[in-house]
């Protein structure tokens, strides 16, 4: 666990993630309180990371649940293993006839194997989905439920019971509780708006584009070859570029695309022809580039 609000930030730097205090006060706190936090914010700014760099800095499993649009409770929970439910079914043929051959009907029969269900409905024949690892693994875990916005809403109404209680229900075996909570956390790109009745049970963190002198630490700290004084430069010409009203803003990890690019090229600050053809390593649309381009008397001062 996380000793004060200074540890998870020194624990996650560590880790060679880079927080700023609002970040971290909430990891701190979520985890004292036990409540899951749902994590917004635009893609590519560190929120999957987080979740990462948590499980990695405090040794705990890291057990991921990437959503989807058609996402149903099978994948995400458990599935029954029927092929290996048949072979036994095969296997134990002999035993089978023996158990129900005093048996004068076929109702009689169908009544006694139904006792018999608990044998091929147990945990032997259960495959355990991302949440039920979560509820059942004896230790300490982080459940990241990625892209929750992707999902349907039914699939987030089914979350409820386990974000309220952190306990799911199996008919054919009953309800399953767990004495280690998962430190639960919920991404969202906002794709679409999450429901009142999930927030209700989450702590809220919105992580945006970093300011600069952040970034700037970022950088240096995930490719140190680049220089000081080119990092400065690149971060500069990011931030600048994300006033432009592109369709897709460069994210943190594009930004360090970008100055990797540079230092490979052996450059020690940022010039204009460079930043033109490399581009491509920043800005993912066509039209995002050649509109950059068009400002690069503004953007690029060599």
């Amino acid at each position: 666990m996380f000793n004060d609000i200074q540890h998870t930030i020194d624990l996650l730097e560590s880790q060679k993630y880079i927080c700023s205090r609002e970040i971290a006060t909430t990891i701190f706190l979520a985890m004292k309180m036990e409540k899951p936090v749902l994590i917004e914010g635009p893609a590519g700014v560190g929120k999957t990371d987080l979740g990462k760099c948590i499980a990695s800095a405090l040794n705990m499993d890291l057990i991921r649940l990437q959503c989807y649009e058609g996402l149903d409770e099978a994948k995400a929970l458990y599935e029954w293993e029927y092929a290996k439910q048949l072979l036994y079914t095969q296997i134990l043929k002999d035993k089978l006839s023996a158990v129900l051959e005093s048996e004068q009907t076929l109702g009689a029969a169908v009544d006694k194997l139904a006792g018999e269900e608990d044998v091929f409905f147990s945990d032997r024949f259960l495959i355990p989905r991302p949440i039920l690892k979560a509820i059942t693994t004896p230790r300490p875990s982080v459940l990241l439920i990625d892209e929750i916005d992707k999902s349907d809403s039914e699939f987030e109404a089914f979350l409820l019971e386990v974000l309220s209680d952190f306990q799911v229900t199996i008919p054919e075996i009953g309800t399953i509780t767990t004495d280690i909570k998962p430190f639960v956390l919920l991404t969202s790109n906002n794709a679409r708006e999450m429901s009142d009745a999930l927030k209700r049970r989450c702590l809220h963190l919105y992580i945006d584009f970093p300011e600069k002198e952040l970034e700037e630490k970022i950088v240096s700290l995930k490719v140190p070859e680049c220089g000081a004084y080119l990092i400065k430069e690149v971060v500069e010409a990011v931030h600048k570029i994300r006033k432009l009203p592109l369709k897709k803003e460069p994210s943190i990890s594009e930004t360090l695309d970008w100055a990797k690019a540079f230092a490979l090229l052996g450059c020690e600050v940022l010039k204009k022809d460079v930043a033109i053809d490399t581009l491509n390593f920043l800005l993912k649309y066509e039209k995002d580039i050649e509109l950059a381009k068009k400002h690069g008397k503004e953007l690029f001062v060599q």
